[in-house]
């Protein structure tokens, strides 16, 4: 019997799964005393032994490897963001599924993967990601999440679930190594966002400066594709300048003297008050440069105010500024 025990020993000792040395050897176990082979037995049953577990994948090739996501894959893959999502994030995903995609019109998705459609793609998808890693513990206590886009998400907590816009989250905190994803029943839209001129009209306090850029004929620039940063002089500020002023910066005849003030009013690019009040001037479509400076803790655009920022619109940004400000 202890020959048999012995042996089995000898077997655990070179298995290569607990990959340890056998040491002492057989022969020098045989002539331990029975305490001693007993003592050795119970250490050998109480020792743990640790295996790694298998790297996580990013969250592409989590997407990849689950199958359930390829209409995602090739969308992510159209819209040139894999390198993007294979990055060192962290990202959260909400991720819809194959059938989830399946929901939208027919047509739909084909129409999307079209390279003439790249931009419209990137923000559907971009708005489905937040930036960091945000488990399910902590989505719960949200009531709504940026998005990469740059729009919210809104986050509701039902009886039914959690809800993100309009679609339900069906599965959690699939953890990848540079994020994690949750599962959604429905693709979600980014909200409609109307061009710096639409914004302007729906707004209904830029009324003199619209009926300017129609007369201006820069109505058709301001709807183009931009970026364009407007500091947008709201009616009143208008008022400061003497009513006669204005009917005569209308006429047809002062068409070249009036673009030249309203492009004086607008930046190449999207800028954003964050990045304004970095800035000590501006380049305007006009060619000129405007001031910018901050003064107890409000922005200077040459002598204007600015009083409302970071009007998203879908060409660029407004800002409104109390005053209308003219070129040299």
């Amino acid at each position: 019997m202890l020959k048999k025990s012995l042996t089995i020993a000898g077997k655990l000792l070179v298995a290569p799964a607990l990959l340890l040395i056998a040491s002492p050897s057989i022969s020098s176990a045989q002539n331990q005393c029975p305490i001693q082979q007993a003592k050795m037995a119970a250490a050998r049953k109480t020792m743990k032994v640790s295996i790694a577990a298998p790297a996580e994948k990013d969250i592409v090739d989590t997407a990849v490897g689950a199958g359930s996501f390829n209409t995602l894959v090739a969308a992510v893959k159209a819209a040139g963001l894999v390198e993007t999502l294979k990055g060192e994030g962290p990202f959260t995903v909400l991720a819809p599924t194959d059938a989830a995609f399946k929901k939208l019109p027919k047509g739909t998705v084909e129409t999307l993967l079209k390279p003439e459609n790249l931009k419209t793609l990137q923000s559907i998808l971009t708005y489905h990601v937040v930036p960091g890693s945000v488990m399910a513990a902590d989505v719960v206590k949200l009531s709504s999440a940026k998005t990469v886009q740059g729009d919210p998400v809104a986050i509701k907590v039902t009886d039914g679930g959690v809800m993100i816009n309009g679609a339900k989250v069906v599965t959690t905190d699939i953890k990848c190594s540079n994020g994690v994803i949750h599962v959604i029943d429905s693709v979600i839209l980014p909200p409609k966002k109307a061009d710096i001129v639409d914004t302007a009209v729906g707004a209904g306090a830029f009324n003199t400066l619209v009926a300017a850029v129609k007369a201006a004929s820069l109505v058709e620039t301001l709807k183009s594709e931009g970026p364009f940063t407007v500091f947008a002089p709201s009616d009143d500020a208008f008022k400061k300048i003497p009513a006669a002023t204005i009917a005569e910066l209308l006429k047809p005849e002062n068409k070249a003297k009036l673009a030249s003030i309203l492009t004086y009013h607008v930046v190449p690019g999207k800028v954003m008050a964050a990045d304004v009040v970095k800035l000590s001037s501006a380049k305007t479509a006009n060619g000129q440069e405007v001031a910018i400076k901050v003064v107890d803790g409000k922005v200077m655009v040459d002598g204007a105010t600015v009083v409302k920022t970071d009007i998203d619109c879908k060409n660029g940004v407004i800002h409104v500024i109390d005053s209308v400000i003219m070129p040299k």
